[in-house]
């Protein structure tokens, strides 16, 4: 039950987030074209560009980066595997 409510916490806050940052102040908007490009362009920002302090103040594409270059696939698919069959 704790983890659907941190994960429902940071779903709103990301949604926060984007509706501060792109449909109120880009807006206004002349159709549902413009919100769909304005909604890629943020997603592409916030994931190659807004540094994250909780990993370090690198972007999150940075951050997935570096970790999977210390992670092979096969170690994350063990590693769930067995985090699943407890």
């Amino acid at each position: 039950m704790q983890s659907t409510l941190n994960d429902n916490a940071l779903a709103e806050t990301v949604i926060g987030l984007y509706k501060t940052d792109v449909i109120r102040n880009q807006g206004p908007w002349r159709g549902l074209d413009e919100v769909e490009l304005a909604t890629l362009e943020w997603v592409r920002c916030f994931n190659h560009h807004r540094l994250l302090g909780s990993i370090g103040h690198v972007p999150p594409a940075g951050f997935e980066e570096v970790f999977l270059s210390h992670h092979s696939p096969h170690e994350e698919a063990v590693a769930l595997t067995q985090t699943s069959l407890r």
